[in-house]
């Protein structure tokens, strides 16, 4: 009886398995297949663009890497900053995420060598959600050529000031009347003291830590070939608030530094066709972050706007300046409702900048942010910390 029992379990078992095989998952196959079919036709041109070995990428990290508590193996994210195009279109949307790794680190030394961080990327996660593997790097090690010329370049001054403050000792201890008689030896020998002190001084000098902070634009540098699908120009539309009557066009977008040498500053031309029931002003204006961030109209910047009324029927043709506390964000102009403080309108800055503003000006906002780029990722020493 038990031996009829389990046979006749064994062959429930198994006909219960087939079941599940036969039927389960070919509703969900097809499903699945037909739903990424149609998302795939939304997105994507149907052209196949290749990322190039060594193309570089522009990102920005998500957390701070500090060369003096960072440690080998940490984990972090970084965002694309600019769309990557191929020669059909883009193929990387800006808002990419990338995956890193803190691939090493070296310590400052002297002869002021400085510390160095080496990062590696293997994978991105695009706004639709694919997972891309890929091999990237990037380093703020110098070239030991660029490094030993600069560590030279250093010295020699630490060396020459140091010769500068010995003759001027010499000359305030002894005087100029010794240094006529010695026919200029005296300021000779404190020259060469102070010189031999400048020396020194370079021997011992420590170089300085660095650190990669989020709003700083890293180059990745791609060491592997992928191929990658073409976007359709508006599947990487930005969603947008419009106003009915109210018409805000973005025909231009610079980059510039503000009065201070910092690259913050987002410049806009506009033309605003107010044919609505609103009258608006730059103090109902703001540039609005991915975060949800304001931010006014900055008075270094034209200000015709900040101080002028758009009353209905009137066309105005207008720059106006934002001071942003990270260049590389997304951001929309958004124009709010004085009672309620609700946005009546929100154009997106990305949108007009894919598709109005030329190569040209786009060559020059790159050229503005590279000038920004630490290239040395320098970080600044707590003076109660400094070690010479």
């Amino acid at each position: 009886m038990k031996k009829l029992f389990s046979i006749f379990a064994i062959f429930l078992l198994l006909f219960c398995q087939t079941s599940v095989i036969a039927q389960e998952p070919l509703k969900g196959y097809v499903t699945e297949s037909d739903e990424y079919k149609q998302l795939g036709d939304e997105l994507f041109t149907g052209r196949i663009e290749t990322l190039e070995r060594k193309d570089i990428i522009n990102m920005t990290v998500s957390q701070v890497l500090d060369s003096s508590y960072s440690a080998e193996g940490d984990e972090f994210f970084a965002e694309v900053t600019q769309d990557v195009y191929g020669d059909k279109g883009i193929i990387i949307p800006k808002g990419t995420v990338a995956h890193g790794m803190l691939a090493g680190t070296t310590e400052a030394k002297r002869l002021g060598r400085a510390a160095t961080l080496s990062l590696s990327f293997d994978y991105l996660v695009t706004p639709d959600g694919r997972e891309i593997p890929i091999e990237g790097q990037m380093t703020t090690k110098l070239h030991p050529v660029v490094e030993t010329g600069k560590i030279v370049a250093q010295d020699v001054g630490y060396t020459v000031a140091g010769g500068a403050v010995g003759g001027l000792m010499a000359l305030n201890w002894l005087g100029w009347e010794a240094a006529i008689a010695s026919q200029g030896y005296t300021l000779a020998g404190g020259a060469a003291i102070g010189g031999a002190v400048g020396l020194g001084m370079a021997l011992i000098r420590k170089g300085h830590e660095v650190m990669i902070a989020p709003g700083d634009e890293i180059k990745v540098k791609i060491k592997t070939s992928v191929d990658l699908p073409v976007y359709r120009e508006d599947a990487l539309k930005q969603e947008e608030i419009l106003y009915d009557g109210l018409t805000v066009n973005i025909n231009n977008v610079k980059h510039q530094k503000d009065p201070f040498g910092e690259v913050n500053t987002i410049t806009l031309s506009l033309l605003i066709s107010n044919m609505s029931d609103k009258t608006l002003s730059g103090f109902d204006m703001a540039l609005e972050n991915d975060y949800g961030k304001k931010f006014s109209p900055s008075i270094f910047g034209n200000t015709k706007l900040m101080y002028k009324q758009v009353k209905p029927g009137d066309k105005v043709i207008a720059d106006v300046s934002f001071a942003v506390d990270n260049i590389n964000r997304k951001f929309w102009l958004a124009f709010y409702d004085r009672r309620s403080g609700e946005p009546i309108t929100k154009v997106s800055v990305d949108n007009a900048y894919r598709t109005k503003v030329s190569e040209k000006t786009k060559k020059k906002n790159d050229k503005v942010r590279a000038s920004k780029m630490k290239k040395s990722y320098k970080k600044e020493d707590d003076f109660m910390d400094m070690d010479f």
